[in-house]
């Protein structure tokens, strides 16, 4: 795409208000308007354009090889504007080995397919982020046994025997009427009272 000198007064123009602004005058808006419609205008045109260049790289390869000379120069001509080779190129291209200029075209085109699948790869998996692919092993982990569930009902519980109480000391009881009590151990044996010696003794003193 190319632009006229006004055309790219207008688009310089353009761009020092996006980065300044500034009200615009009534005829920059304008001329603002008509570069924007020409662009898109110039970007219909382009795709009717590669429409018609795939459709007429598409009879060339059917007519091959009779073809090959208008082929290849189409096929060229689309791979200068960002045609990826397609596998019907390729197969259509391995038959014109022999073709010194189809041998080129071939090496070019397995390069820029080759290009081409590993671009859409890399797209996949940033798409994908970290999720392991299907077929790949995952990393072994341990499994932890939690209380509950079958095992545990499974398991014999622990029996629970009921809290002893203390064992309480036998009160005496209280003597029938006509009954003689029992002495107390302090009766029975009085407690052994020290000596007291002799006044004769004190008075030696």
């Amino acid at each position: 795409m190319a632009f006229s000198a006004d055309e790219l007064r207008v688009l310089r123009r353009a761009l020092a208000s996006a980065l300044h602004p500034a009200p615009l005058a009534d005829e920059d808006v304008q001329d603002c308007l008509r570069l924007a419609d020409s662009v898109d205008e110039a970007v219909r045109e382009a795709g009717r354009l590669r429409t018609f260049l795939l459709a007429d790289l598409a009879r060339y390869r059917e007519a091959l090889p009779g073809s090959a000379a208008g082929y290849l120069e189409l096929l060229q001509d689309a791979l200068a504007a960002g045609y990826d080779p397609r596998p019907e190129d390729l197969a259509a291209l391995r038959t014109l080995r022999s073709h010194p200029v189809g041998a080129a075209v071939l090496r070019r085109c397995q390069t820029l397919a080759e290009h081409s699948v590993r671009t859409r790869l890399a797209g996949r998996a940033v798409r994908t982020g970290s999720r392991a692919p299907a077929g790949a092993p995952t990393p072994r982990t341990r499994l932890h046994a939690l209380p509950g569930g079958r095992a545990a009902a499974d398991e014999p519980k622990p029996q629970h025997k009921p809290r002893e109480k203390p064992q309480q000391e036998p009160q005496p009881k209280a003597p029938a009427p006509g009954e003689r009590p029992v002495p107390k151990p302090s009766e029975v044996f009085p407690p052994r009272r020290k000596p007291v010696p002799p006044p004769e003794q004190l008075a030696a003193g």
